[in-house]
């Protein structure tokens, strides 16, 4: 394995951490500033903004058997596709594989219903609908470079640093109270280990990265407090409370993913609800 990451953000750092750095042959990141973490942690960082293509990622796609991207699309499109379609498709001789992560956002509302990655997708928001043509996008650049391609729908995502008790230590944690609404999660440590089983074999598809429980976020607020001796928030409720407009379009997605397909290649999870992911991150 050569791989290769545009993005080298939470979830994708996860995963490179997980491998011997022989195997990565570069990661990219916005700024030079990141760059210079990235590369002291024994990294090969290059600098892309997503608005231009960066030195020296060219040379390091041509060597690489399998690409990560984990990088967000916007109005004009898949920033990687954009300034690298070219080359993925025609300069990547070795390209075997590709994992993209994506988000179970693209099904948007399902009225708090079970889906799977055969449930019609029909997102809510602009960043949702954004994804789904990102999907299709790179769903089409690989069949055309011959690769296989796994796209991960991935839940909230939360691990060391970015977790409930954070929220709680910070003051920031509200248990937000509306009926019937759940959300699911994904520990960032299933994240790589999905990746890692997909890269190895070079597996396609489109797989739910999600956790077994969907449940109420305020559910997981007073969990949390319990568990960390923390004071309990007091319930808000989502009609009045004071929420920016990109966290109030969270709650207009309401529903409950199945992960049977990835537990069908045989992957078992680490950390299977936020019971057992929050309990490895007491504070």
């Amino acid at each position: 394995m050569r791989l290769f990451v545009f993005g080298c953000g939470f979830s994708a750092r996860a995963f490179t951490d997980t491998l011997a750095h022989g195997l990565v042959s570069g990661v990219t990141t916005r700024t030079p500033e990141k760059a210079a973490s990235l590369a002291a942690h024994g990294l090969k960082p290059f600098v892309f903004d997503g608005e231009r293509p960066g030195p020296g990622i060219d040379a390091a796609l041509h060597r690489t058997t399998h690409l990560l991207v984990s990088i967000a699309p916007g109005e004009a499109g898949d920033p990687v596709l954009r300034c690298y379609r070219d080359a993925i498709v025609h300069a990547m001789p070795r390209l075997r594989w590709i994992g993209y992560l994506s988000t179970v956002g693209v099904y948007g509302d399902h009225g708090g219903g079970w889906v799977d990655e055969t449930s019609e997708l029909k997102p809510v928001s602009q960043r949702s609908r954004e994804r789904v043509a990102a999907e299709a996008a790179w769903g089409e650049a690989a069949a055309e470079r011959g690769a296989a391609l796994a796209v991960l729908r991935l839940s909230g995502i939360y691990g060391p640093g970015r977790n409930t008790f954070e929220n709680l230590k910070a003051g920031r944690a509200r248990r937000l109270v509306k009926p019937g609404q759940v959300f699911n999660r994904i520990h960032v440590a299933d994240i790589a280990g999905a990746l890692g089983l997909m890269a190895r074999n070079e597996i396609s598809g489109v797989f739910n990265v999600t956790d077994d429980e969907p449940a109420p976020p305020q559910d997981v607020v007073a969990h949390a407090a319990r568990l960390g001796g923390f004071p309990l928030p007091p319930e808000v409720d989502f009609d009045t409370a004071d929420l920016t407009p990109m966290a109030r379009s969270f709650y207009g997605e309401n529903k409950r993913v199945v992960n049977h397909r990835l537990k069908s290649l045989g992957y078992e999870f680490i950390f299977p609800t936020f019971r057992e992911g929050l309990a490895a991150l007491k504070p």
